[in-house]
């Protein structure tokens, strides 16, 4: 029996073996008529129904991207956003780009409202569509930046002509109201961590976020020709990302890619603390002997964290060695970006000035920083209203 596939193409059983069971499937779409009238169907061939739709719904979506004369007025939302996105696949960084193609895979491709007629599209649809996620266990954060991405492709939608005004500028979001989890360390609980990873495999990564504030990325990024150790200074120039990486036809390959930092502002020099030269150069030393020990298979580079063979760190690794440990001594976990909120909470401890937290965060604006000062300073805040009871007592 033929099951047909989404839009043009059908996809059958093809061979089966001796006992009857399928073996081979087949897919087929029609890519126009020859001279005669006839028409020209292209096929797929597969051990399995899923791998056969694959390449059908693949080649459907390079003729897609492909078409310079599409019918507007009867392309899905879903297809639409797809082209979009595609179109532009060399504008943004790969971990951007891989941000706004998981939420198409994930939230459009296939869903109710993606496969609505872009032109008929209404607020109406999206409110729905929004709700019932919400019903079902997304966050009202995941709903906020979905919208944002919908709202982005659709805009270009707008700019095209296509239809006079975007629906997403104008939908029912749910309240945002960020959840109540530990987000840095006590400084007694940043002391005992630092015990606890000493001569550890992380322990000078860990200390470096600690004391400098540096994203993972940046910090995974971190080559020694940016470590001035007799300056006492790091340079912030590049960001390492563990990513996927797409081709035209939207097939994608997971691989470590080097990027710019976020912002210019992300650009930065940050003073190296004295506590942590001495364990840069045991791990420079170390790199150096082991080098020497593997020979050939030695991965020769020139970043500061690697493994023993000298192959980039796996960015997932950091985070679960900071879990594991800070359950091992009974703290609440956080994540890896909680050290770099724990980094600028002891500068705020320690009366640092907000633009100058600012200048060492690399944050862009500085209501990111003063956003991440009220988030931390909860007892700081409470001694100045202590004071002014005292002020007032008279």
């Amino acid at each position: 029996m033929v099951k047909r596939a989404n839009g043009e193409g059908n996809i059958s059983k093809y061979k089966f073996d001796e006992n009857g069971k399928c073996i081979s499937w087949r897919a087929r779409i029609m890519i126009g008529y020859n001279e005669n009238g006839k028409p020209i169907r292209k096929q797929f061939y597969g051990k399995t129904q899923k791998e056969v739709k694959e390449k059908l719904e693949n080649y459907k979506r390079e003729l897609m991207l492909n078409s310079y004369d599409l019918n507007y007025d009867n392309i899905t939302f879903q297809d639409y956003f797809y082209k979009w996105l595609f179109d532009r696949i060399d504008m943004y960084k790969p971990s951007s780009f891989q941000r706004y193609e998981s939420i198409y895979r994930i939230y459009l491709k296939g869903s109710p409202v993606g496969k609505i007629k872009l032109k008929e599209l209404t607020q109406a649809h999206l409110n729905k569509y929004y709700k019932s996620l919400l019903n079902n266990g997304t966050s009202s954060h995941r709903i906020i930046r979905i919208n944002q991405i919908f709202k982005t492709g659709l805009n270009g939608a707008v700019k095209e002509e296509i239809i006079l005004r975007n629906p997403a500028t104008l939908v029912d979001l749910p309240k945002y109201e960020k959840p109540k989890i530990k987000q840095v360390l006590t400084l007694e609980e940043q002391k005992l961590f630092c015990e606890e990873i000493k001569d550890s495999e992380l322990e000078t990564l860990f200390l470096t976020a600690l004391s400098t504030g540096m994203r993972l990325g940046e910090i995974l990024g971190l080559k020694w020709e940016h470590v001035e150790l007799d300056n006492k200074k790091i340079t912030v120039k590049e960001n390492l990302q563990t990513t996927y990486i797409y081709d035209e036809q939207g097939n994608r390959r997971r691989t470590l890619v080097t990027q710019s930092p976020k912002t210019n502002d992300a650009y930065r020099v940050i003073p190296i603390p004295d506590m942590l030269i001495p364990k840069l150069k045991a791990l420079r030393l170390a790199q150096m002997e082991n080098k020497l020990k593997y020979g050939e298979s030695y991965y020769l580079n020139n970043y500061v964290f690697t493994d023993k063979l000298g192959k980039n760190i796996d960015n997932k690794k950091p985070n679960r060695h900071l879990k594991s440990t800070l359950k091992k001594i009974n703290i609440d976990p956080i994540k890896f970006h909680g050290l770099r909120k724990t980094y600028a909470t002891r500068l705020f401890e320690n009366g640092v000035p907000p633009k100058t937290v600012q200048v060492l965060m690399g944050h862009a604006d500085i209501t990111m920083t003063l956003n991440l000062y009220t988030e931390v300073m909860e007892e700081q805040k409470q001694e100045a209203v202590d004071t002014l009871n005292n002020i007032f007592n008279f």
